[in-house]
């Protein structure tokens, strides 16, 4: 399964930042190939200053070796050993009106000193957080998301945006991150579920992502704005980069584990603001936003 997944986020790579690039229009991917000391490795792709994307991450990584001290009392284990994949990826628009977009989706198997498999599952899904609100644009991320999950079971979409409205809680803001999308972790094989059916599932969602995302991209790229909603743009990232430091999972993973820290802080956008005190004007669209993250809500 490791190595058919891992051959999976190589061609999905691929196929997002061709997509992506064309897209843009102007900036193509850097590619950065790097070994971990302790065992594995992966395929950074970023792009700066392009027409579109300001500043943008798809990563792939596969790595293996002693499960950290850390990591093994969080899931209660001893002298374990891991092996972890995924393709993680982040996208900061230059336009205040193209929303920024998360995704990531994710392998991981733990083994006893013996070198037997212990525990596998999978992880992933892929979340919306724009700056104006597009009823329209979130309806068709979430319409998106909903169809691929009904192809497999008809209970995963309702389960799996609850669960990322819920993940991506700025619980010290008392707001969302954006407004959502899916979220679904521990995946792992039952009587209803093997293997197979949940790689079938997450790549069914990995490769929708391009369906969900670029159509809204290619409706308000070229939408004319202000300063005043370029700096709202900056002050919402600073939200974004709140949530990634402070309360996401998969950073905090990649710190405790020794990860490659320009990968794992690839998702911080380059130009933020934190304005002491900040409230949206009554009555203004970006009020509209906030009240919108306050109180998540079913867009379809």
């Amino acid at each position: 399964m490791k190595d058919t997944f891992f051959k999976y986020i190589h061609e999905l790579q691929d196929t997002i930042t061709s997509k992506l690039e064309a897209v843009d229009g102007k900036a193509t991917f850097q590619e950065d190939i790097w070994k971990r000391t302790e065992g594995g490795g992966g395929r950074t792709r970023v792009i700066e200053n392009g027409a579109v994307f300001e500043k943008g991450g798809v990563n792939i990584s596969g790595v293996h070796g002693k499960l950290p001290d850390s990591m093994q009392k969080y899931f209660g284990v001893e002298d374990a050993n891991f092996f972890a994949c995924g393709l993680s990826l982040v996208l900061h628009p230059k336009n205040p009106m193209v929303p920024t977009v998360h995704a990531n989706w994710r392998y991981f198997e733990m083994y006893d000193q013996d070198g037997t498999l212990v525990d596998q599952w999978f992880g992933g899904g892929q979340d919306l957080t724009p700056y104006y609100l597009f009823e329209e644009d979130a309806k068709h991320f979430h319409q998106t998301c909903k169809t691929a999950c009904d192809k497999h079971n008809s209970e995963f979409y309702p389960k799996y945006k609850a669960r990322c409205d819920e993940y991506f809680w700025n619980s010290h803001r008392n707001e969302a991150r954006g407004v959502g999308g899916l979220f679904f972790d521990y995946c792992k094989a039952s009587n209803d579920m093997t293997m197979q059916n949940w790689y079938d599932f997450v790549t069914e969602v990995g490769d929708i992502f391009l369906e969900a995302y670029v159509p809204i991209v290619e409706k308000r790229k070229n939408i004319d704005y202000t300063k005043v909603q370029r700096d709202w743009q900056e002050i919402r990232r600073g939200r974004y980069v709140e949530f990634n430091l402070v309360h996401d999972k998969g950073t905090l993973f990649g710190l405790k584990t020794n990860g490659r820290i320009e990968s794992i802080l690839m998702s911080l956008p380059p130009h933020v603001q934190w304005v002491y005190d900040h409230h949206p004007e009554s009555g203004s669209e970006e009020e509209q936003l906030i009240k919108v993250l306050q109180s998540p809500k079913n867009w379809i």
